[in-house]
């Protein structure tokens, strides 16, 4: 115990000094493993650890989806993704909002980023819903949420960070998280359709015509074809997630450069430059957890956490729902990937002695850390939100709960009833757990 307390106080007190969360989880490894003395102190395991937390053909998956997300968007993407989904949606009651709910969801399926869908949806719809006549706040309150399913829908950069942590299939937890971001997708507009009815929302989008219909779905299908390329070829088994992502970049380069014609090469250079920043913080995140992993390993953490809630392991139900408030609870004060590295290590061994499948535990962990963007003092989605929809954090706060509650409630249900999960999975990928999840379907 003693040992958990020093490393969480070097932790916590680094972070409040305002030192980057990757340094500040090697102190408290640091501090923890001199306390502790004896072989941890060796600077070559140290230092072999670091080089093991990123050496992994898994992790190189996220630079090149991460490429491929920045050359999408500057190709031209955003606002063909906009009007296509305009379409199907524009011209019903409120309908520009159920064109961003739409769009989010489209869009998710390229980038695999919230924070980076909200700037670039948040850019062109926030100003759009203004002009026909919604509150900046409310439309910045709706772009943010909406782009809560960005994380969950393949291809998910979190769960690359959770699969390689955790040893988990990434084709498993791709596949798996199609039905949560549908779901996600459908509550969000059921919970517009209320606030649009309620508020007397009447505008919507102008509708094309059917040539301009015709010419709007033929250049939006380009767009359209990567997550699909990406989901057959993955559940095909055609190739792996690493190798989706290659292929996720190529397929950008060639739709970008011949197909729009609008990606030249200084985007290309930004694009690159932009995804080396993003994954080389996301790698020493990876090298540093993976130290302050192996530090909590030999001085026997998991273990001692285990036998602390050793009482909730027969009720697995009551521990799944446990872990996912402390898990809500933590990132409301930390960033998605952190949290997966830190807690991952810390989880895994409850997870097993309670026969909870790792890869529904894996989405469920993804989906409530996601959450955690949208709430203060943090919330980083929020902060993208309110620079693009120009308003104040505490303009966007009332907007955005009733969102943020239905996302809740969706949640509580997809942990109570893991079949909401793992069904689907199997009709996608035909995967079955070892053991019988538990749910409260159970009980009836």
């Amino acid at each position: 115990m003693t040992l958990i307390v020093l490393f969480l106080v070097y932790l916590c007190g680094a972070m409040m000094l305002g030192m980057p969360i990757a340094f500040s989880l090697l102190l408290g490894s640091v501090a923890t493993a001199l306390h502790m003395g004896g072989s941890a102190t060796n600077p070559q395991i140290i230092a072999a650890q670091l080089m093991r937390g990123v050496d992994s053909v898994t992790m190189m998956a996220l630079p090149f989806f991460i490429i491929a997300g920045e050359l999408m968007n500057r190709g031209g993407l955003t606002r063909r993704i906009i009007d296509f989904c305009n379409i199907f949606v524009g011209g019903m009651r409120g309908g520009l909002g159920y064109v961003t709910i739409l769009a989010c969801l489209i869009f998710a399926s390229l980038v695999g980023s919230a924070v980076a869908s909200t700037a670039a949806l948040g850019a062109i719809l926030i100003p759009m819903m203004a002009d026909s006549g919604y509150s900046r706040a409310k439309a910045a309150g709706l772009v943010a949420a909406g782009n809560m399913v960005a994380p969950i829908m393949p291809p998910s950069v979190p769960m690359i960070v959770y699969g390689v942590a955790a040893g988990v299939s990434i084709k498993s937890l791709f596949l798996g998280g199609i039905a949560p971001a549908v779901y996600l997708t459908l509550i969000m507009g059921l919970a517009w359709f209320f606030i649009a009815r309620k508020e007397g929302i009447t505008s919507h989008m102008q509708r094309p015509t059917p040539k301009e219909m015709l010419r709007i779905f033929m250049s939006g299908l380009w767009a359209l074809l990567l997550p699909v390329i990406i989901i057959v070829g993955l559940r095909g088994g055609v190739f792996t997630a690493t190798e989706a992502g290659v292929i996720a970049v190529v397929y950008a380069l060639l739709i970008g450069v011949f197909v729009y014609r609008e990606l030249t090469l200084k985007d290309m250079f930004k694009a690159l430059t932009n995804a080396a920043k993003t994954s080389s913080v996301v790698m020493f995140l990876a090298a540093a957890a993976q130290v302050a992993g192996y530090i909590m390993t030999i001085a026997r953490m998991p273990q001692l956490i285990t036998a602390l809630l050793d009482g909730l392991v027969d009720r697995p139900l009551l521990l799944n729902f446990t872990l996912m408030v402390v898990v809500l609870l933590v990132g409301t004060a930390m960033d998605v990937v952190p949290t997966i590295l830190i807690l991952t290590p810390i989880f895994l061994p409850l997870l097993k002695a309670a026969g909870i499948d790792p890869v529904y535990f894996g989405i469920i962990f993804t989906l409530v850390n996601v959450l955690g963007l949208l709430t203060p003092p943090v919330g980083p989605v929020l902060n993208v939100a309110c620079a693009a929809g120009r308003v104040r954090m505490e303009e966007i706060l009332m907007p955005v709960m009733p969102y943020f509650t239905a996302q809740c409630i969706l949640l509580l249900v997809m942990t109570l009833i893991p079949e909401t999960i793992l069904t689907p999975l199997k009709w996608i990928a035909g995967y079955v757990p070892r053991v019988p999840p538990p749910s409260l379907l159970n009980y009836f």
